[in-house]
Order: structure tokens, then C-alpha cells, then sequence
């Protein structure tokens, strides 16, 4: 791994605590894979508000959406066994279905193009206020018209895929559940996901929670409710280190897939992009692509009303992130996209020297918390509160033994001015100065609020 990885996977865990304090999430975990291995993997906060049960890598969360890629992954291997094609009309396989929804294509199924509804008349399920639909239910739901004609734009629906888990069945003459497990979880030994729950009882799985407001305070959403028929589109539990391995197994360019290179560049390829979108996002068959920074990525997210999580696949660079929230308003895309914000960061600057390497830490003034983050030849001021925490970042220029000069801070900021360590009796940097202002310890300076500032 390149020294520069390694100093940004170090930065990770130290932005996201400070994150997660921000934010009063409960609890969020995450992995990055590279070249096929876990090189990061770390769980923060709790597994459940109510218990107080402390959150480990190995709790499982459920990933909604996630569920798509599986089912777009399954179809691709029932086509590599040449017991369908993507042009195959959805009437070829299942019967009952409106004669609308019969014609739509495979293709048309998995890039959300099939102009099905998204979660049928009563969608109360992802309000908690019913079940999901069982395989009769669905049905039922899929002998009526389709809501917008076929191959006009992207309309999501959780539906088209319930009704690819039927193609699946059908196809395979096997249950959903067994044959993913079967083709894709048992041969890439995912043994940390499902396709749906219950889950064995010894098993980590974190409790769901839902937004502060209106109430004040989080109410607990398991979300540990099966998701039945609808597995295909949303059933998925997953641990955040087999989620991002099984991504990462859909590069195109990786070795070791459960898909030949050809149908992974069918999958990932462009389809549609996203309309009505405030940041501009693509579909292929199962999965979302966009980019960051110059990076392209695809992926998916996942949302569940016990919480939010999203993947990414850094195409060309053997990277995959994955960060799961048990929380409905958890920042699970913001902080995958801060991650590869962090990433960038440090490729383009270079990993810290000998010269540089004392410039770090966090420090804390009554404004503001500031991260010092120190590359090959230059220092940073990170804003840890920021998703992105080097935009727009001051650079300090190391001089000389705890010396520095602020080479390039904003227009309301101290361009030029001086920066210093201030170490105490055992050589420990306990401050550090910028321009006419010092910023100390986290303790240090609780201390020094608390007695300026007495409660």
C-alpha cells in the first residue's frame, strides 16, 4: 500500500469521531477494501440508544437498497448460464402480470425504466405502519398497468425488482435467498450478509433509530421487520466490510469476481442519468455511478427507516468505501464522499515526512476545532466539522524545528503570517501558535472555558 493511503486511512477514524460528535448519530461502521482487502474497518457510537450496547465491526445493518446490486448481480449470472437474456420480456418468466408490465425487459427492469410504480398504492411498509408484500401481494400489485410508458426516463421502483426476484425464481427454479446464497454470498465467503431477516439470534444486528424531530429525542425503529417479496429490491443485512468486498468484486478490472469482465462493464455502464436531481448522478443495471472530485465511482445507497448507508467503487483505483448508519437522517453518502475527499487529498499532496510529521493533532479555541494534518512537504488546517474537511484549507510551510509561516490562508484569514509549536517540559507539543492565536488541547481548553466561563 502507498505510504500516501496509509496516512490518509489513518486521517479517517480521527474526522469521523469528530463527526459523529457533531452529529449525535447512535452509531456508524465502516470499511475501505483495496486490491480485494479490508485495509480499514471501524465501527463508531452505539448499536442501540436504548441498551447502551457499544457498536463492533461485526454488527449487521440493514442495507435496503444495497439489495438491488445482489438481484442485478443474480440475473447476470442466470445470463452467463444462458437461462435468459437482458432483452427477455418479464411475461417470458413470470405469469399474471398486466400486460404493460409483461412487455417490459429485463433491462428495462434493472435500470429503473420500466415505468412500474415505485412501492405500490399503500406504501405504508416503509412508514412501519404495515407489512411488505408477500409474493401474493406483489403480484396482485403487478396485474395492474404500469404508471408511465417503458423507456422514457428513470423512474425508480422497488416493485421492478420484486418482480426481478421473481424472474430469479423462475429462471433458476430455486428461492431467491437460496440461489443468491448459492451463487454469490457462499462461493465469495460474504458470510456477514443476508438477504433478508430474521437473522440467527447469535448474530450482531444493530438497532434502527429515527430522527430527533418532532419529538425531541430518537425514537427506536428496529428495522428488524422481513422484507419478504420486496428482498430483491430492500431485504439485505450486511456488515459494512462484506458490503464494500462485495462491491469491489464488480470492478470491471478485478481479478476475482463472481461475474465474467463483460457482463460487470454491462452492469456498470451508464443507462440513464437521474432526472430532476440537485447533484448530477447516472444508472446502469443495479447500481448508481457519479463522481467526486474527478473520480468515478458506482455503487449504491441504501435507505431503511432504521437507517441510511451507501457504497462506492472507485473505478481504476481498487478501491471500495462502504459507511452504515443506524440512524434515518445518518450521513452515510456525505461521509462516503468525505472519505474520497480524504483519499484525493492525500494522493495529490503526498504522505507526511520527517519535516512535517510533529504538525498534527487536534487542537481547540473558543471558535473553532482545527485539525493539523501534515503531508510531504507542507501542513494543512483541517475543519474536522466539515464533510469535506480540506476545503478551502490554510497551508502552513514548516521553516524550521517548531517554525512555520502560514503560506496561503483566505482572504479573511492570516496569509503570511506565523505558526509555531509550543512544546512543554517532556518535549510534548501541548500548543500551537497561528498568527496572534493559540489553539490547545481538547482537555486544556475545557479547562480554560470552565473557568472563564463558569456554568
Amino acid at each position: 500500500m502507498a505510504s500516501w493511503m496509509k496516512a490518509a486511512l489513518a486521517y479517517v477514524p480521527e474526522w469521523l469521531d469528530h463527526q459523529m460528535r457533531l452529529t449525535e448519530q447512535p452509531g456508524c461502521s465502516i470499511a475501505v477494501v483495496h486490491k480485494g482487502k479490508v485495509v480499514l474497518e471501524r465501527a463508531f457510537g452505539l448499536a442501540s440508544e436504548r441498551t447502551g450496547e457499544k457498536l463492533t465491526p461485526r454488527h449487521r445493518f440493514r442495507v435496503a437498497s444495497h439489495s438491488k446490486t445482489f438481484t442485478a448481480t443474480a440475473i447476470m449470472i442466470l445470463r452467463e448460464q444462458g437461462l435468459l437474456t437482458l432483452d427477455d420480456p418479464a411475461g417470458l418468466h413470470v405469469e399474471g402480470l398486466h400486460p404493460e408490465v409483461a412487455a417490459t425487459t429485463l433491462e428495462q427492469l434493472l435500470s429503473h425504466s420500466a415505468g412500474l410504480i415505485r412501492d405500490g398504492a399503500d406504501a405504508g411498509q416503509w412508514q412501519d405502519e404495515r407489512p411488505f408484500l408477500d409474493e401474493a401481494a406483489l403480484r396482485a400489485e403487478l396485474a395492474g398497468p404500469a404508471v408511465i410508458p417503458a423507456a422514457t426516463r428513470f423512474k425508480y421502483s422497488n416493485h421492478a425488482f420484486g418482480l426481478l426476484g421473481l424472474v430469479v425464481e423462475a429462471a433458476s427454479a430455486q428461492p431467491y435467498a437460496d440461489f443468491v446464497a448459492h451463487t454469490i454470498l457462499g462461493p465469495r465467503r460474504l458470510s456477514e450478509i443476508a438477504p433478508d431477516l430474521p437473522l440467527d439470534p447469535r448474530v450482531p444486528f444493530v438497532t434502527g433509530h429515527g430522527r430527533k424531530l418532532p419529538l425531541g429525542w430518537r425514537p427506536i425503529v428496529p428495522g428488524d421487520n422481513p422484507t419478504q417479496a420486496l428482498a430483491p429490491a430492500t431485504g439485505f443485512a450486511a456488515s459494512a466490510r462484506d458490503l464494500a468486498r462485495f462491491f469491489a468484486s464488480l470492478d470491471p478490472a478485478t481479478a476475482s469476481s463472481p461475474l465474467l469482465p463483460a457482463s460487470r462493464r454491462t452492469m456498470t455502464r451508464r443507462q440513464w442519468s437521474l432526472p430532476h436531481m440537485a447533484q448530477a448522478e447516472d444508472y446502469g443495471l443495479g447500481v448508481a455511478r457519479g463522481r467526486i472530485g474527478g473520480w468515478d465511482w458506482f455503487g449504491h445507497g441504501g435507505a431503511f427507516q432504521s437507517g441510511l448507508s451507501t457504497t462506492m467503487v472507485l473505478e481504476g483505483r481498487d478501491l471500495a468505501v462502504s459507511v452504515l448508519t443506524n440512524a434515518i437522517d445518518g450521513p452515510a453518502a456525505e461521509w462516503a464522499g468525505g472519505i474520497v475527499h480524504i483519499l484525493q487529498t492525500f494522493e495529490q499532496r503526498g504522505a507526511p515526512t520527517a519535516r512535517t510529521r510533529d504538525w498534527s493533532g487536534r487542537w481547540w479555541s473558543l471558535w473553532d476545532t482545527t485539525d493539523l494534518v501534515p503531508f510531504r512537504d507542507h501542513v494543512l488546517l483541517a475543519q474536522p466539522a466539515l464533510l469535506q474537511p480540506f476545503d478551502h484549507a490554510g497551508e502552513i510551510a514548516v521553516t524550521g524545528r517548531d517554525k512555520g509561516l502560514v503560506r496561503l490562508a483566505g482572504g479573511y484569514g492570516i496569509h503570511g503570517e506565523a505558526a509555531a509549536l509550543v512544546r512543554d517540559a517532556r518535549g510534548a507539543v501541548r500548543e500551537v501558535v497561528l498568527g496572534g492565536g493559540r489553539l490547545r488541547r481538547e482537555a486544556a481548553m475545557k479547562r480554560d472555558l470552565a473557568r472563564r466561563f463558569p456554568g
